[in-house]
């Protein structure tokens, strides 16, 4: 669709000269002062809106102003015949995206500078909806629970996220780093800004400092053009490093002294940039042990730890999961169209014995995989997948230490303990543990159905 052009100049011949120059690029349309700008605007939406500063009646700060209030506001841009920082700064002040000076413009720059002002809407816009869809799904309220392990690093959470401190989120995989890193974000006054995120345990140390930085082009073997690298990406917002021990050393270095001084160079180049961006880093390592084996930098561990935030395991906030995974239930029965409304007490009594070694992403996964083959309103045993409702030879062993204690073991309890051990051992695979236990299949799903295991 071509983008549309308002064009405001009290001059005719200026604003029919540019009409003439852009219709074949744009949807022209011109008016001769900024009232009658204004009726246009309220009545047609514009992509952008080029207009003069000095004109009869209101001038062109005037008309930015009441253009940028409108609920789809144009790109504008400001064109003037008094060149000058002031009016440039001024300018910025009342919402222009740009500024251009008459005495010097060129039709082709112009056009160049109209469709990147275009473009860079366009990606506010994108990330805009991004943060109201991140609102819903990635807002503190998703960190679901209210565990005293979960609380501290809520309180934490809350308390830091105002500020531009860099933070440190450290914990297993699965528990929620990149979750809280983008609600430190959506509860910063950065919020509107991008949100960049790298995940440096996927790219190569070659690519690393050229994706953080950028580089130039003809930098380095197929560097056919200038790419911006995410630090300048992250302009205004916040860049994300996941997995940072993994970086080299040579990356660690140029990361330090941004950090301390946010100044980088591409890799090619020998002008220096600033990028004014808020940085949280994640890793599932331990940091301090690396400082001390030497591959991870001391000072750099000091500088991105400002504000260390340790997220616990799932299996050490054990009275979060009936909770979260409800949650899960909500959204995956809506999201399935099914109408599953909750747990049976059996299910969810697998869930809390089952010890998570993916955390709140392997709960999330297996309440997915239970709401698609629910054939009921609520997720029975036998919904759940095999890793879970199969307990493990620790957990037995637990139940078994827990039984002979109590002094309650009967026959019936051992046997039940020997056909949930039996099918752990043998993956769920009753053919496999039927022969290991001397039985016939028959007599196993026998046993089985006697001692409510159908789900196993």
């Amino acid at each position: 669709m071509t983008p549309t052009l308002l064009i405001v100049d009290d001059e005719k011949p200026t604003r029919e000269g540019l009409r003439a120059a852009l219709e074949d690029k744009f949807d022209v349309y011109v008016a001769e002062s900024a009232e009658a700008a204004i009726q246009l605007l309220e009545k047609e939406s514009f992509n952008v809106l080029l207009t003069d500063l000095r004109m009869p009646g209101s001038d062109g700060f005037q008309l930015i102003t009441r253009a940028k209030s409108l609920a789809k506001p144009p790109v504008c841009i400001l064109m003037t015949a008094y060149g000058s920082e002031d009016v440039a700064v001024e300018a910025m002040k009342h919402g222009a995206d740009d500024y251009i000076a008459k005495g010097r413009m060129q039709i082709d720059e112009l056009e160049i500078r109209i469709q990147r002002a275009l473009k860079r809407q366009t990606l506010e816009v994108e990330n805009r909806q991004l943060h109201e869809r991140l609102d819903t799904k990635y807002g503190v309220t998703s960190l679901v629970g209210d565990s005293p392990a979960l609380t501290e690093v809520l309180d934490v959470v809350r308390q830091v996220a105002p500020t531009r401190t860099t933070v440190l989120i450290t914990g297993e995989s699965g528990t929620g780093k990149e979750v809280v890193a983008k609600t430190l974000h959506q509860l910063s006054p950065r919020a509107r800004g991008p949100w960049v995120a790298v995940h440096c345990a996927g790219l190569p140390a070659s690519l690393l400092e050229s994706e953080l930085f950028g580089h130039e082009k003809g930098a380095f073997t197929g560097a056919h053009e200038r790419r911006v690298g995410r630090v300048e990406m992250a302009q205004g917002g916040t860049l994300f490093l996941d997995e940072i021990g993994e970086i080299d050393a040579t990356t660690q270095v140029k990361l330090l002294r941004f950090l301390g001084e946010r100044t980088f160079e591409r890799l090619g180049s020998s002008r220096t940039l600033t990028s004014d961006v808020r940085l949280v880093a994640a890793t599932n390592k331990d940091l301090t042990a690396m400082v001390k084996a030497g591959s991870f930098r001391e000072d750099l561990y000091f500088r991105l730890a400002v504000v260390p935030i340790q997220l616990p395991p799932l299996r050490e906030r054990l009275s979060d999961i009936p909770q979260l995974a409800n949650t899960f239930v909500r959204e995956f029965a809506k999201e399935n169209s099914k109408t599953v409304k909750g747990i049976e007490t059996a299910a969810m009594e697998l869930m809390l014995k089952y010890r998570w070694p993916g955390n709140v992403r392997e709960l999330r996964t297996a309440v997915e995989h239970a709401v698609v083959l629910c054939r009921g309103d609520s997720i029975a045993p036998r919904d759940l997948p095999v890793s879970v409702r199969t307990p493990t030879a620790e957990v037995v062993a637990q139940e078994t230490r827990e039984v002979l204690s109590s002094g309650r073991l009967t026959l019936k309890d051992a046997e039940r303990q020997l056909l949930i051990h039996a099918l752990e051992e043998c993956r769920g695979n009753r053919t496999e543990a039927a022969k290991k236990l001397g039985i016939s299949r028959r007599t196993l799903h026998r046993k089985l159905h006697e001692f409510h295991l159908e789900g196993n």
